[in-house]
């Protein structure tokens, strides 16, 4: 039986966390805050929740957040932190992707690691820009693709290095939704409102905010590196002024090749993440909404359900998991073991020690780079009518 666990690493005190954006009407701030809470490594200490001052002080003192920690921009509050005995260790940045990188410049250079939700920024120059920042500090930068974090997403990876599939062929991953089926952004719903404004969502609409989520799990699997992609993009709700669909072949270095489709208009479909890929020898699949268990098939061979509960004591599948089998671990989980894996890096730093290296696991700044030109290169694509464009 699988214990319920916390990080491998006790640190002699909850980390302190800070967050900017996630305030009133947000989705992914409330989300951060339940995965850092779950392995019991973080406490959040201080916030700038709101670009309305006033809202932002509200919602963090119903968070219990003390009120000379409630600020009201988030520069005021790298200002005020990196003067305190007490700093907070980490900031979590969930605002809409516009502001994602001042922010996180702001932090780093007040000596503050950053986890930020993704994508980076919203174009190529933004993400080199804080790349070569986060070198120069040293300091850790994360990136919150979090469906790194399912446990068997890290299974499908340690079968993947172990070459069970051989040599891989093909990669096909999709990621459907329906919610914006609709133009619910006129509706006045917050969150359709800003992922549909490229003001504030960069020139990506369903590219950016989902399709980067597929290419990352592509990546993170695999371990192959995309080389070029040809893309049709397409806005079907009238109006709308950036993507709500997108189709795109994918060339890998070393001959594999792939496909990739997410959409936002897809009828019938919640938050269907899917990855399948096929090796010479045998084939993989996996299922956002399905998380606990992985397809393996051997060529030639009938196919094998791996579930979570059943993997070995050492495979990846075993090590990330909280819960005993029939007890099924989602969304949350994969996002809070993503935290976990921070933690574990925060305090081997403040320790003097290494980091336990399936802690490394956590996408970082080279990915989030990496997610910004598949971005800029499938946008050139789309508006060349499809051309093939090599990822700079």
């Amino acid at each position: 039986m699988i214990a319920a666990r916390t990080n491998d690493r006790f640190g002699k005190r909850r980390l302190r966390l800070g967050m900017v954006g996630g305030g009133p009407g947000a989705f992914i701030g409330a989300v951060h805050r339940m995965a850092a809470r779950l392995d019991d490594q973080f406490e959040l200490v201080a916030a700038a929740l709101s670009s309305d001052a006033t809202q932002g002080r509200a919602a963090a003192a119903g968070l219990h957040i003390c009120a000379d920690r409630a600020y009201g921009t988030y520069a005021e509050m790298a200002s005020c932190e990196m003067q305190r005995s007490d700093r907070i260790d980490a900031v979590s940045i969930v605002t809409p992707n516009n502001l994602h990188f001042e922010i996180a410049k702001c932090f780093l250079a007040s000596g503050i690691h950053v986890i930020c939700d993704k994508p980076l920024g919203t174009s190529v120059q933004e993400a080199v820009e804080l790349a070569e920042i986060v070198r120069s500090t040293g300091l850790l930068f994360a990136l919150t693709h979090n469906y790194t974090g399912y446990p068997m997403v890290r299974e499908a990876r340690q079968i993947v290095e172990n070459e069970e599939l051989g040599t891989i062929r093909v990669v096909q991953v999709e990621y459907a939704q329906e919610w914006l089926s609709t133009p619910l952004e006129l509706t006045g719903h917050k969150q359709a409102a800003w992922r549909t404004d490229p003001a504030r969502s960069g020139p990506a609409g369903c590219l950016g905010d989902i399709g980067t989520h597929a290419f990352n799990i592509v990546s993170f699997v695999t371990g192959l590196a995309c080389q070029d992609v040809a893309a049709d993009l397409s806005t079907f709700v009238p109006g709308r002024r950036v993507d709500d669909n997108v189709q795109i072949l994918l060339r890998f270095q070393g001959g594999s090749r792939g496909m990739l489709w997410a959409s936002q208009v897809a009828v019938g479909h919640l938050n269907g993440l899917r990855l399948r890929i096929f090796g010479d020898k045998a084939g993989l699949e996996w299922a956002q909404e399905e998380p606990n268990s992985l397809r393996f098939t051997r060529l030639g061979k009938p196919p094998a359900l791996i579930q979570r509960s059943a993997v070995g004591a050492n495979s990846a599948g075993h090590s990330k998991s909280r819960l005993p089998g029939g007890h099924p671990e989602g969304y949350i989980e994969a996002f809070a073991q993503l935290y976990t894996d921070i933690a574990e890096q925060i305090n081997a730093r403040l320790n003097g020690e290494e980091p336990q290296p399936n802690s490394l696991l956590v996408p970082g700044i080279d990915d989030g780079v990496l997610g910004m030109r598949f971005i800029a290169a499938t946008l050139e694509s789309s508006r060349r009518n499809g051309a093939w464009v090599t990822l700079d």
